[in-house]
C-alpha cells in the first residue's frame, strides 16, 4: 500500500505573528495573524483587508445590519516583520543547537518565536 504524498504547501507564517501586507488595497498595514487556512494558502490579518458584511437580527445582534471584519489575504502578500528591525523580511529555516528546526529572519538572522 502507497502512502499518500502531502500536497498542502510548507507555510512560513504562523498564527499569533506580526506581520506587513504588501500587496493589495490593504498595502502597508501590520497586524497579528489572526487564523492561518493552509489549504487555501491565505491568513487572516487583524485590522488588515476590512469588508462590510450584512447580518440578519439573531439572539447575539438582535438588530442585525452592516458590520465590519477582516476577509482573507493571499499569503504571498504579507511578508513577516523582523523582530529586530522591525522591517519585512523573508523567512529562513535552520536548525538550532538543540538540532531543532527553527524559523530565522533572513535580514538579521533573529530567530522567530
Amino acid at each position: 500500500m502507497e502512502r499518500k504524498k502531502n500536497t498542502q504547501p510548507k507555510l512560513k507564517i504562523k498564527k499569533g505573528d506580526l506581520v506587513k501586507v504588501i500587496a493589495g488595497d490593504s498595502k502597508g498595514s501590520q497586524g497579528k495573524v489572526i487564523e492561518v487556512l493552509v489549504s487555501k494558502s491565505r491568513v487572516l490579518v487583524e485590522g488588515a483587508n476590512m469588508v462590510s458584511k450584512h447580518t440578519k437580527p439573531n439572539a447575539a445582534s438582535p438588530n442585525g445590519g452592516i458590520i465590519k471584519q477582516e476577509a482573507a489575504l493571499h499569503i504571498s502578500n504579507v511578508m513577516l516583520v523582523d523582530p529586530k528591525s522591525g522591517k519585512p523580511t523573508r523567512v529562513g529555516r535552520i536548525k538550532n543547537a538543540d538540532g531543532k528546526l527553527v524559523r530565522v529572519a533572513k535580514i538579521s538572522g533573529e530567530e522567530i518565536k
